[in-house]
């Protein structure tokens, strides 16, 4: 099962004889989810906010949708602009986790994430990252260790109940953004007979628009998939690539493409949505073979000597998990992203806002 939630199945983008006879499942799994939140607005435990702004990047479709970027990316502009931001995640990817763990760059991505260790990696360990499936502990021992950060950022988290926060649209001084890309909502059924994981019409404080996804020109454009005052477009954007064990090493996309042919070229990819990827690399000249993985998937040298090419592009989230293969042949094509000045200026209004004496942890 959780292989098949790593790699979306065709039927969910389209709705059709095998969603249409999951739908019940569905609706059992929309009805938790409602009972769930019903349990959270009562407040029958006692929940402590905390006692920082909290940026919660997630989405409300199963898979990867380019949260990680953006936190890498939300990080460095939050630090230019004077903050001192901490990262929390859950360590997807990882072996089961029994307390909170700091992340550096040089960290095993099999124990705490391959996401985690990418962010320290681009970030060069410039932000304390802590992970650990229960975010409220990650917070805590963060802000121990580092309490000198002022903010917070978590890589996923929109349907954790535990990470208790006063959102930007009700007042608060916490964001919620949902993360939408080209691919939207698919057919809009819940989990099993579509990808998401709650509702189109979740509430949330900004929906942020990644790869070729059209960002509408108002709420109403989108009906009930889109809840938010606002929406901002991020463009993601390939840089240079670099040799996998000599980073010194450089080619830009356009060498690559004129120095070899297109079937001696191969893209590989574990991301949640690998042909995004592979998209970019074709908008850029490169044409070849594509390999989708799920994502989070191990790379082993097996796999890229059974290959059969002159070139291998990879993300650098796959490049984390093949620091112990030695093969010249493979290439890492970093992405960056750039936040728009519209979207730094809002949010520094939101986490300006005074602490409305909250509970700490």
């Amino acid at each position: 099962m959780k292989s098949f939630f790593r790699k979306a199945p065709q039927f969910w983008e389209r709705r059709g004889p095998t969603s249409l006879l999951l739908w019940p499942l569905s609706w059992i799994y929309g009805l938790l989810i409602r009972l769930g939140k019903l349990l959270s607005d009562l407040d029958f435990v006692k929940q402590k906010y905390s006692p920082v702004p909290v940026i919660i990047v997630g989405n409300i479709r199963v898979g990867g949708t380019g949260k990680t970027p953006i936190v890498i990316a939300l990080a460095q502009r939050l630090n230019q602009m004077g903050w001192k931001p901490g990262i929390i995640s859950r360590g997807y990817g990882s072996h089961p986790l029994t307390q909170p763990t700091q992340v550096f760059a040089s960290s095993n991505p099999d124990l705490v994430g391959d996401e985690a260790v990418l962010i320290a990696h681009r970030t060069d360990n410039q932000f304390p990252i802590w992970v650990f499936p229960k975010r409220s502990a990650s917070i805590a021992q963060l802000l121990k260790h580092s309490p000198d950060v002022n903010v917070i950022i978590s890589d996923d988290g929109l349907q954790h109940r535990g990470l208790v926060r006063w959102p930007a649209r009700e007042g608060g001084r916490d964001v919620e953004f949902v993360v939408r890309d080209a691919r939207g909502e698919g057919n809009r059924f819940l989990l099993p007979a579509g990808p998401l994981r709650e509702p189109a019409n979740r509430e949330r404080d900004a929906t942020l628009f990644t790869g070729n996804s059209k960002t509408p020109r108002s709420a109403g454009d989108l009906g009930d998939y889109f809840q938010g005052r606002r929406a901002f477009a991020l463009k993601v954007h390939l840089n240079t690539p670099y040799q996998l064990h000599h980073r010194e090493n450089t080619k830009t996309l356009d060498e690559i493409a004129q120095a070899y042919l297109p079937n001696k070229i191969v893209a590989v990819a574990a991301l949640g949505n690998p042909q995004g990827f592979f998209d970019d690399l074709r908008k850029q000249g490169i044409a070849g073979k594509c390999i989708p993985l799920p994502d989070h998937a191990t790379y082993t040298p097996e796999f890229f000597s059974k290959i059969k090419a002159e070139c291998i592009l990879i993300t650098e989230k796959d490049a984390v998990k093949c620091t112990h293969i030695q093969d010249e042949r493979i290439w890492v094509v970093p992405m960056t992203l750039h936040i728009p000045d519209d979207l730094a200026e809002w949010l520094q209004s939101i986490l300006q806002r005074p602490d409305p004496n909250r509970y700490t942890l």
